[in-house]
């Protein structure tokens, strides 16, 4: 009767160890990413909670202040906005609507210098600041908002139109000359769902999608190293007959 000796060839050996040190490397920068994830999802639950707090003039450290309500006070230059689209808006009817997000640069009261406030949505046929008049809000204005740090243009994300102040991505420098401003704070305001006049802008409208789904990749990059294991040491057994 044959016995069965454990003799695995040299190649087949050096290729499951390098296969092997892969599939744990993944899974252990998974768990990282699901640290990071953790308290990132922890950092935006706690300024999302907490109360608006005054927004510093300089705002140090923008990625501090991401998604965290703010407040600031000023008037808004609404000959200078511009528009970032598209974007959906769920109506009271339950169907989705196209139109854009109107964004408008506020001169802070303090002196502070000039932030961007992206006020909400409003209806594609309501673009024309013209048929909404009342949401022309002038004078001295205190909005409160979550604070975002503004992202460059994603991947397949189209170029902006700046001359007909049409964006897709927020980019900065071209939106701090519409603003007709050397720059805008390092931060975008995204107003509360506070009503405006005549009802639109309609604010509130920040979108908070944070999967975290780094555990179950990296259980499944660790499963396949054991998986692996499992095959070398089942193949690497080999019949030996007896002499």
């Amino acid at each position: 009767m044959s016995a069965r000796r454990f003799r695995p060839s040299v190649p087949v050996t050096i290729a499951t160890l390098v296969a092997l040190a892969i599939l744990i490397g993944l899974g252990t920068w998974q768990m990282d990413r699901l640290a990071w994830k953790t308290d990132l999802i922890a950092h935006i639950d706690a300024g999302l909670a907490a109360g608006p707090v005054d927004l510093p003039g300089d705002a140090p450290g923008a990625m501090v202040w991401e998604y965290r309500r703010v407040r600031v006070t000023g008037y808004f230059l609404h000959d200078h906005k511009s528009y970032i689209g598209p974007r959906l808006y769920t109506g009271t009817d339950g169907r989705q609507h196209q139109g854009v997000h109107v964004l408008t640069p506020l001169v802070r009261a303090d002196g502070a210098g000039t932030v961007l406030v992206d006020r909400g949505w409003v209806p594609l046929d309501r673009r024309d600041p013209a048929t909404r008049a009342d949401g022309q809000v002038v004078g001295t204005v205190t909005v409160t908002a979550i604070a975002r740090v503004p992202q460059g243009q994603g991947f397949m994300q189209p170029d902006n139109r700046p001359d007909k102040r049409d964006f897709f991505w927020l980019d900065m420098g071209a939106l701090a000359a519409i603003a007709g401003v050397d720059r805008l704070a390092p931060l975008v305001l995204q107003a509360d769902d506070t009503p405006n006049p005549g009802g639109l802008p309609i604010g509130g409208r920040t979108i908070i999608q944070l999967k975290n789904d780094h555990l179950s990749y990296a259980l499944t990059w660790y499963g396949l190293a054991l998986t692996l294991v499992g095959v070398y040491i089942a193949f690497g057994f080999r019949r030996q007959d007896p002499a």
